[in-house]
């Protein structure tokens, strides 16, 4: 561990000196990187300053104590702040998501229950932007197509935090791709039954473009077409959304929210990146059979990962065991409790080595 760790300190304090170079600053993207970088090991270096100033205090302290018990006395107490301090230095060290630090690509799709579902997609949508703005995060819509009642068959939004940090929006997001399932009794229902109905959400990290990730203008078709409010209705003249259809994966991104048909054209071949990216972080985990629990477990669409149960107001996440009854105040963005159950999980499987 001191090896690495003694990598990092030196790392850390390279990218110090280079930050404070103004000429880094001339290329936007790679001073945005460095900084980045730099936000992750903070908070290593911090821990390992602090250890270091504690065993310093604690190795004066027991010289002092010979000749005044004041001093045995702090002694016993800085022995106890460092079993905190080195474990929290462990976790630290231990490998992290890459992405972590990442803005998100979010998509929000109706599945079973159709009208029902679309406002149940609305009510995601809800949550999500509602938590996204607890956490000071920017909130884009990039395309959607809206249901009859106001919901939505589809759509897809960007979060992004204002600046970087080790644990951005993919850090607390990344767990809620999945099967959302909803058990109430719908709008459309005159008898008054619960019908059960879900949608599904997909997480992606928005990645940067990337030299692993090449694509090739004659595998795409690339379609443009009229952009389109509630229930399907024009909204402008001119051909300005944008459909891009990848056709050796299948992969179809849209997007419709930019002015112009050249704006949407390169949100959605960034939103296309993305996809591209997570699909080949997929594939690669598949064939080293790895089974981290990160984004590769997000995209599966087949995966039922919460209930959202409005009669007797209870959230169950399913892969942890968490339940809760304050489903008014999850939907309204009050989701940090089930974000730190899953959190913890992740964190409890690494220490142990899974």
């Amino acid at each position: 561990m001191s090896q690495s760790l003694d990598s990092l300190l030196a790392e850390y304090d390279e990218l110090e000196k280079k930050l404070a170079d103004p000429s880094v600053h001339a290329d936007q993207a790679g001073a945005r990187k460095l900084g980045k970088r730099y936000a992750e090991l903070g908070p290593i270096v911090k821990t390992a300053r602090e250890i270091e100033q504690v065993r310093s205090d604690l190795e004066a302290a027991k010289e002092l104590a010979s000749e005044d018990p004041a001093f045995a006395e702090e002694a016993k107490q800085l022995e106890e702040q460092l079993p905190a301090l080195e474990e929290k230095l462990t976790e630290l060290l231990l490998p992290r998501d890459p992405h972590d630090g990442d803005d998100v690509l979010l998509e929000i799709k109706s599945g079973e229950g159709g009208e029902e579902s679309a406002l149940f997609a609305g009510d995601l949508l809800r949550m999500y932007t509602r938590y996204a703005e607890r956490q000071g995060w920017k909130v884009e819509m990039l395309d959607g197509t809206d249901s009859d009642l106001g919901g939505f068959k589809d759509v897809t939004v960007s979060i992004k935090a204002k600046s970087p940090t080790p644990d951005g929006v993919w850090s607390r997001l990344k767990w809620e791709g999945g099967v959302h399932r909803v058990q109430r009794v719908p709008v459309t229902e005159s008898q008054g039954r619960i019908h059960t109905s879900a949608a599904g959400v997909l997480v992606f990290p928005e990645t940067e473009e990337t030299a692993e990730v090449e694509i090739n203008e004659n595998d795409l078709r690339i379609d443009v077409y009229r952009s389109s409010g509630k229930g399907g209705q024009s909204v402008n003249t001119t051909d300005s959304a944008v459909r891009i259809t990848h056709l050796p994966t299948g992969i179809v991104v849209s997007c419709q929210n930019e002015r112009s048909q050249l704006q949407n054209k390169a949100r959605a071949m960034q939103v296309l990146q993305s996809r591209l990216a997570a699909l080949a972080e997929e594939q690669k985990a598949q064939e080293q059979s790895d089974a981290r629990r990160t984004q590769i477990r997000t995209v599966d669409r087949s995966e039922r990962v919460r209930t959202y149960n409005f009669p007797e107001s209870r959230i169950s996440d399913h892969r942890v065991g968490y339940k809760a009854h304050n489903l008014d105040q999850v939907l309204d963005g009050d989701l940090d409790a089930v974000v730190d159950a899953l959190a913890a999980a992740d964190r409890a499987e690494r220490l142990a080595g899974g």
